[in-house]
């Protein structure tokens, strides 16, 4: 089920599962995974894109491995916040995802703006290769939207247990 709202994601997610971070791209999809206490994203992989079924059936070895219980997907707005063509690209790839038998994830989006330049800075930061850095920036920066997401997550359970 795809939810706008990440408390009502939250809500939806089962208990101790991680959940994975996807940067869309349109020759590659970075994945990252969190742990199961949803407070650190990792970067995982990048999965090559092919056509939907293959990019599908790539992404579903890799949640079924880590029994990953949700997805967040970035979501890349323009500057101004409206959402162009990516957007909707990304939106239509989330409802086929949701469709597919099997897929019973809790999916939802992250605003990924500069996500992309935050990964590339810190891998040149840390001194990585051109060669390196074009290998990882996709899990890398899947790796940002996630994070930002759980910590948005965090901030919702701290509140909810003040209440």
């Amino acid at each position: 089920m795809i939810f706008e709202d990440t408390e009502a994601f939250l809500a939806a997610l089962p208990p101790l599962q991680a959940i994975a971070g996807l940067d869309l791209g349109t020759v590659t999809i970075g994945v990252a995974v969190s742990d199961t206490f949803l407070s650190v994203a990792t970067p995982l992989e990048t999965i090559r894109r092919r056509k939907f079924t293959e990019d599908a059936a790539a992404l579903r070895l890799v949640l079924d491995k880590r029994r990953i219980g949700g997805l967040v997907l970035g979501l890349p707005r323009n500057m101004d916040g409206s959402e162009g063509p990516r957007c909707q690209s990304t939106r239509a790839f989330a409802r086929n995802i949701d469709r597919l038998d099997g897929f019973d994830l809790a999916l939802t989006f992250w605003d990924e703006r500069l996500s992309t330049v935050a990964a590339e800075r810190a891998l040149l930061e840390a001194d990585t290769s051109r060669k390196r850095r074009a290998e990882v920036i996709d899990h890398v920066a899947a790796a940002y939207i996630l994070q930002g997401a759980l910590d948005r997550m965090a901030v919702l359970r701290r509140n909810k247990d003040r209440a």
